[in-house]
């Protein structure tokens, strides 16, 4: 008992923080999944890195989730990312872009935001290595 170090008293709280603003991360990059303009992997890697330094249950669980597990294995292993996930995710971001460019945005300056944001995924997109 006596080898053991002394836990500081905000230790918990912390972790809690850490735990909570892991969570907020991991609600954000789900909903990436979906919205096609908002980045996923980014978020859900920030969720892993909160969830190792509170809950080894939580991460975990992250790693080894079905459907989001994949994503921050995938990333963090450095391992590559398979074509057809490439295309997928390329046309549904070209998609629901020029569907908000041509429907649903008035202002010339946000559809050219748009527009710059989806060429960066875009090349984001294909600089990750590929699995074939």
């Amino acid at each position: 008992m006596a080898d053991k170090e002394p836990r500081h008293p905000q230790e918990p709280l912390k972790r809690y923080l850490l735990a909570s603003v892991g969570t907020v991360f991991l609600v954000i990059g789900a909903i990436g999944i979906v919205v096609p303009v908002m980045p996923t992997t980014p978020f859900l890697l920030l969720a892993t890195a909160c969830y190792v330094r509170s809950s080894k249950r939580f991460r975990d669980w992250l790693l080894n989730n079905r459907v989001l597990g994949a994503y921050a294995r995938d990333y963090l292993s450095g391992e590559a990312t398979p074509v057809s996930a490439k295309i997928a995710t390329l046309i549904l971001l070209w998609a629901a872009v020029g569907v908000s460019i041509f429907i649903a945005v008035d202002d010339m300056w946000l559809r050219v935001l748009l527009l710059v944001i989806a060429a960066g995924v875009t090349a984001h997109i294909l600089t990750i290595c590929t699995r074939r």
